[in-house]
């Protein structure tokens, strides 16, 4: 069978994990061009990549090149007239969180890639992590009774790129550093959002907050799903200490912690310094395995043609998730969600 190629749409920090991996580390996979605006940039990364061929416009890409499938990575504003292109194309399409501005646009992605009848692939790698599937098969043998409380973090040790701290062009803190946390609370209680009420602050960045009123680079998050599990959610970036991604699930006869702070087994302790472990420098380190896992189910659902574990309803639900959050940081209430 000859390989699914694949085409990464920017090639940033996450384009060239995904292009990495499609290159080295996805069996059944080519990475067939690279784009991205900065048409020096994809031209240098195409070179480490050993790919031929580089562009600076999707549409050029997708009319000048053999493209089974793209991978995008682009700012999110970008997302959903990417993905509409490409499914237009016959391209399926794996793209990064978040999975879109707006619930509209995020209906278009959907519905253009049914109509077109290709996969989306929504990319929240941490189904895909070893830890995170272990606790969610240890909840469906029921092995700590019903969860009732489930608490999911990230804290990012620095700022992304500076149109992600703009609220209008990202949707905030919240969709750029946590869409996980809302994914990881609805796939580990397998239920969806019923009311949300969230709290943020800038206690950091100050000069971000002058710049964009409605900065905030604290955040917490309290959220009833509809099956009675009450949820938390914290996010902080940046924090400078590292990448730190955990969850704790709370259920009727015992308790899940999934993740940890440290990146190895070794502990040193000396008088002078008192307890010493590494920790992870980045998100990259932390979810390495998960990345490739991702990827590697993405080109498996074209090959098997099957449904990829993580949909665009799901990118499109855990969006709703951060737009209502936001809308109770505006309001200083909790929210209803309306729908099933």
């Amino acid at each position: 069978m000859n390989p699914v190629k694949v085409c990464v749409i920017g090639v940033g920090r996450a384009g060239m994990v995904h292009a990495t991996n499609l290159k080295n580390n996805v069996p059944g996979a080519s990475l067939a061009a690279v784009v991205d605006a900065d048409l020096e940039l994809a031209e240098e990364r195409a070179r480490d990549l050993g790919v031929d061929l580089f562009f600076s416009d999707i549409y050029e890409a997708l009319d000048r090149v053999e493209i089974d499938a793209i991978c995008i990575t682009t700012p999110t504003f970008t997302h959903a007239e990417i993905a509409i292109a490409a499914a237009r194309a016959g391209a399926h399409i794996l793209c990064e969180k978040p999975m879109a501005l707006t619930l509209e646009e995020a209906n278009d992605m959907i519905q253009a890639a049914d109509e077109a009848g290709v996969k989306l692939q929504v990319g929240f790698m941490r189904r895909f992590d070893p830890a995170f599937i272990a606790a969610k098969e240890r909840l469906d043998r029921g092995d700590i009774g019903r969860p009732m409380l489930i608490r999911s973090l990230t804290r990012g040790p620095g700022l992304p790129p500076r149109w992600a701290c703009d609220p209008c062009t990202s949707n905030g803190m919240l969709a750029e550093v946590n869409s996980h946390d809302f994914d990881t609370i609805r796939w580990l209680a397998e239920s969806e959002f019923e009311r949300i009420y969230a709290e943020a602050n800038t206690l950091k960045c100050f000069d971000l907050k002058e710049e964009f009123p409605d900065f905030y680079d604290n955040a917490i998050v309290s959220l009833r799903m509809k099956n009675g599990t009450l949820g938390m959610i914290e996010g902080s970036c940046p924090v400078g200490y590292g990448y730190d991604a955990r969850a704790e699930v709370l259920g009727s006869e015992g308790v899940i912690l999934v993740g940890e702070l440290q990146d190895t087994a070794v502990v040193s302790c000396t008088k002078r310094t008192g307890l010493v472990a590494s920790n992870f420098p980045g998100w990259r380190d932390r979810f390495r395995e998960a990345y490739i896992a991702e990827a590697r189910h993405f080109v498996e659902c074209i090959i098997e043609r099957k449904e990829p574990k993580v949909t665009g309803e799901d990118g499109k639900r855990a969006l709703e998730g951060v737009l209502v959050a936001n809308k109770s940081i505006q309001s200083g209430v909790p929210i209803s969600l309306g729908g099933s």
